[in-house]
């Protein structure tokens, strides 16, 4: 590894800065990479300064990015901190290609992989969510993972290093620091060695994981049948093989697919043949003898997308349809395009469709009184052109929760006590 120069991602934490200086005092050819995302004003320019000076001290090359993560965040219509995610490690692949590095290091240690897996479970998972944080991922390494987060505090004092510490560290506005204050000192109550049996329980599961991923991808080649821009999916072959939803699913989750359309499509199956089910970029065909996949085109006036749950983006006939959770202390932004909901409302699955005559709401200001929406249409004089356009979001119920572009229905707006919100918004 000494001939193998490794870029170093440093953010100016206790973690990174231990990294820094074990890289350093054995003598290992590496660079400093540092992300100032500027979300902490006067404290990330300390962070920068500090790691700036850190790097000059250990003779290491220092890279610097300012990238506009609120900026990005607001194109793709996801949070500031996947933009920020998905940044730094673009930026941090493109600094090791560029600069003749063979590795990427992160700082991540046992207590982030415990916390990584805790928060795929809350999330749903399958079974690689399971497994934590890899030691090494294509030319990524996590150096650290198999020390926990009191050895690395420890190494810390006994060498008398410095460091910076984010504030927000200390909150409980992340999940992430939720399950970090709160849960895991539960579980080490119960296991004061759960960092120790975390690491060997991942170990066992992402080597499980290696050998049924190699059993699925025989089988895959085996049934699956491509032919130019359609999948074929043999369901006799499907149906006599154990788990058949695990089966399928491991398929449709590169197509974009929900875990829980899965059911759906399974029960589909006993059904009347034709029943369509929808990804952001796929739709899926119950024939008689298989399922059909294509890739969407331009939707029809009969498409429907099914949403299965929230903080996805979806493709709706050339436009960007997002939900989003939004974190309690999220100030609310609301307009034609964007409406801010109450989500204990939502009964998933949701459903996008073109509307009818006959369709009626209760119009948000109108103390719960019904509509048409053809009446709200004249009303607003849209156009017999723009009127073709229109779109309503369904509840899981029935219930029209917006029309889009137009109005939202009183039924779904926040309360006083309203604890959770959905945001969705569509974007051309």
């Amino acid at each position: 590894m000494k001939h193998q120069p490794t870029l170093l991602a440093v953010s100016g934490g206790i973690d990174s800065v231990v990294m820094v200086h074990l890289f350093h005092n054995l003598g290992l050819p590496a660079g400093i990479a540092h992300c100032n995302f500027g979300l902490r004003g006067e404290e990330s320019e300390g962070d920068e300064a500090f790691v700036r000076e850190l790097a000059a001290r250990c003779d290491f090359p220092f890279f610097v990015t300012r990238p506009d993560v609120k900026g990005v965040a607001k194109t793709a219509s996801v949070s500031i901190q996947m933009a920020a995610r998905e940044l730094r490690y673009a930026w941090f692949e493109k600094v090791r290609g560029e600069s003749g590095y063979e590795w990427i290091a992160t700082a991540h240690h046992a207590n982030d992989s415990l916390e990584t897996l805790l928060l795929n479970l809350t999330r749903g998972t399958g079974p690689a969510g399971l497994t934590g944080i890899a030691p090494v991922n294509g030319k990524l390494i996590r150096p650290l993972i198999f020390s926990n987060r009191a050895e690395v505090a420890r190494y810390a004092a006994e060498s008398n290093i410095s460091w910076r510490e984010d504030r927000t560290n200390q909150t409980d506005y992340y999940h992430r620091n939720k399950i970090r204050h709160h849960v895991i000192p539960v579980l080490s109550e119960l296991n004061p060695s759960l960092e120790t049996t975390f690491n060997a329980s991942s170990e066992r599961l992402r080597a499980a994981n290696v050998l049924l991923e190699e059993y699925l991808q025989k089988w895959r080649e085996q049934i699956v049948r491509y032919e130019a821009d359609t999948i074929r999916i043999p369901i006799g072959e499907l149906r006599g093989g154990k788990e058949p939803g695990y089966r399928l699913w491991t398929i449709l989750q590169g197509l974009g697919f929900e875990y829980s359309q899965v059911r759906g499509i399974l029960a589909a199956l006993d059904g009347i043949p034709g029943k369509r089910f929808f990804s952001p970029t796929h739709v899926l065909l119950v024939d008689r003898d298989h399922l059909v996949l294509k890739t969407r085109s331009e939707a029809t006036d009969g498409e429907e997308l099914v949403i299965e749950g929230s903080d996805a983006t979806f493709d709706w006939q050339g436009e960007r349809l997002t939900l989003s959770t939004l974190p309690a202390g999220t100030s609310l932004h609301f307009d034609r395009f964007t409406i801010i909901v109450e989500a204990d409302q939502l009964i998933f699955p949701l459903t996008l469709r073109k509307w009818r005559q006959g369709d009626t709401f209760q119009p948000f200001g109108m103390a719960g009184k019904h509509k048409k929406v053809s009446d709200l249409l004249i009303d607003n004089k849209i156009d017999r052109f723009e009127k073709e356009k229109i779109t309503v979001l369904l509840n899981g119920n029935g219930e029209i929760i917006w029309v889009v572009g137009v109005r939202a229905d009183e039924r779904f707006k926040l309360s006083s006590d309203s604890k959770v919100a959905i945001m969705i918004s569509l974007n051309p």
